[in-house]
């Protein structure tokens, strides 16, 4: 049997367009001759629709979609997600569905499910979850119809009481597990992915077919990275964020080239799930330009060079805003590279307007020395100005805030933490210096100076961040060890021995009392097992080091 895998980037809510893609494939994958094409979950809606799921009129268009796509399937099968009503009159409204679309109609409609309500999932939201499952009989073979949580967790201490996989092998012959997925991207991902797919094929023995989507959904990226597991267990991966149709012959080795190793790493990994965030956040919401303030550091370097790919340099605007304290080799960083990425930019030196602010504020900061009310003002009125640009020119602003300093709330309300997108907030510094290397890898193109100078906010004379921060490796050991590994302030202490245990307990602080903060920021692009924003919800007036 021939299976067309149709890795795509849908657009949530936009029907014609997600059917038109769907149907497009489908005769594609006709036209080569295969006999099954399999698409990813909630295809036809958009991954995840979240509350739009409470709307009838929104499934209504989904099933009118569905039905106008199975019109198409005449002498090929297709599996398609979507959700669907529950007609029955007790429990949640919806399915998460797989329809397979056979002769011109909906032959079966296999329902999920184990529903992950955790992190950035909250299926159980929405969804009533499968109460039985069934295999698909084609071709004189029998496949499982799975989808996307069904194959994960089959470890003894899972949190779910049954899988439709054991189910179904108590009761059947299978030949194959078919799996339809919207799992997002992080830099784990793709080792705990080639983990299930391992243990799937070790608790049954049978080759697994899993289609993944790709595309960015606000925060979320999908990397794609559909595989096929064949019969002697071995992997084979599609490429990574990109679209397209990979066939495969259930008896032989699939025809795509193996992935190359060096575009997974985790930084290129990061690199192009932030392109593709970018990219994606734009067309979808019909953006065209963005703009950023450029300080000469390296957040907003590593910002506006995404920014130039994703986007084209003719499609971003960088602005300087120098003051009195910012240095010349900011000044002369930055202009290096503009010229290397041939961006348009402005110069709007902030001394004058600054003055006049304190001019202004001399009543009540009478008889008060310099301080942090005068560094936030600046990068408010740096804020300010790129909002005006903003609304004059219709520019999306992006914010460069990095998750190290988003994490202790090193930023200003209203000031630096200001944009429309925040494009590095799930990105720890160490991993910006990381990116900045990866992005001069054939070249030059973030200036030396910039990746190796020691940080500063620039607000005072002579000021650095380590003057309030533990260096970054520490911070961000710290960080990592508090957010994605949720790890509580004891077992921090015994993971990073080499730490001042009073540095583990002031960043812990810093954390948990900024969270307002981090309440008001733009989306995050998410990058990492754990964001900030719709996977970590903290309450902002608890009292507790963790």
């Amino acid at each position: 049997m021939k299976f067309a895998l149709a890795q795509l980037n849908f657009h949530i809510g936009n029907f014609e367009q997600n059917a038109q893609k769907i149907i497009q494939s489908i005769t594609e994958a006709k036209e080569n001759k295969a006999d099954m094409v399999v698409f990813p979950e909630l295809a036809i809606s958009g991954y995840p629709p979240r509350d739009f799921l409470d709307f009838d009129h929104f499934i209504s268009q989904c099933e009118d979609a569905v039905e106008k796509i199975a019109k198409h399937c005449v002498g090929i099968t297709a599996i398609v997600g979507s959700p669907t009503f529950n007609p029955a009159p007790k429990g949640k409204k919806r399915f998460n569905a797989a329809f397979v679309l056979q002769d011109g109609g909906v032959k079966q409609v296999h329902h999920k499910m184990l529903l992950p309500n955790y992190d950035v999932f909250d299926e159980y939201r929405f969804f009533e979850p499968a109460k039985s499952v069934f295999p698909l009989e084609i071709n004189g073979q029998t496949w499982a119809i799975t989808i996307c949580e069904d194959i994960w967790d089959l470890n003894p201490e899972s949190i779910y009481t049954q899988h439709p996989l054991d189910v179904l092998t108590e009761e059947h012959t299978l030949d194959g597990i078919i799996n339809i997925a919207s799992s997002p991207f992080s830099w784990k991902q793709r080792a705990a992915r080639q983990d299930t797919l391992n243990t799937v094929f070790e608790h049954y023995n049978i080759p697994v077919v899993y289609v993944n989507q790709v595309g960015a959904q606000t925060e979320l990226i999908f990397d794609g990275g559909s595989a096929v597991v064949d019969r002697h267990g071995n992997i084979h991966e599609c490429a990574y964020f990109t679209e397209g149709l990979f066939y495969w012959e259930a008896s032989k080795t699939p025809s795509w080239p193996a992935v190359n190793e060096e575009v997974v790493n985790p930084t290129a990994q990061i690199h192009d799930a932030l392109v593709l965030g970018l990219r994606d956040y734009f067309s979808k919401l019909g953006f065209k330009k963005a703009l950023l303030g450029l300080s000469g550091g390296i957040d907003s370097a590593v910002t506006l060079v995404l920014a130039c790919e994703a986007l084209g340099a003719a499609n971003v605007l960088a602005v300087k805003m120098p003051s009195e304290f910012s240095s010349d080799h900011s000044i002369s960083d930055s202009d290096a590279l503009i010229k290397n990425l041939g961006c348009e930019a402005y110069e709007l030196p902030i001394k004058s307007t600054f003055d006049s602010f304190l001019n202004t504020l001399a009543p009540p900061f009478k008889g008060t020395e310099f301080g942090l009310a005068e560094e936030n003002l600046q990068a408010r009125i740096r804020g300010t100005l790129l909002m005006s640009i903003s609304n004059k020119h219709g520019h999306i602003l992006l914010n460069t805030s990095n998750k190290s300093e988003t994490a202790v709330g090193f930023g200003t309300l209203y000031g630096d933490m200001c944009g429309g997108l925040a494009v590095i907030g799930d990105v720890y510094k160490e991993q910006v210096y990381a990116l900045a290397r990866y992005m001069n890898r054939n070249g030059e193109i973030v200036p030396e100076n910039i990746i190796t100078k020691p940080p500063s906010a620039e607000l005072r004379p002579g000021q650095k961040d380590s003057d309030r921060l533990p260096d970054y490796a520490v911070l961000d050991a710290i960080l990592h060890c508090y957010i994605e590994e949720q790890m509580d302030v004891n077992q921090i202490k015994a993971s990073l021995p080499k730490i001042d245990p009073a540095i583990v307990d002031k960043t812990l602080r810093l954390v948990n009392i900024n969270e307002y903060k981090r309440y008001q920021t733009p989306p995050i692009l998410r990058v990492s097992p754990k964001a900030f924003g719709m996977g970590r919800r903290m309450p902002i007036v608890a009292k507790y080091l963790g």
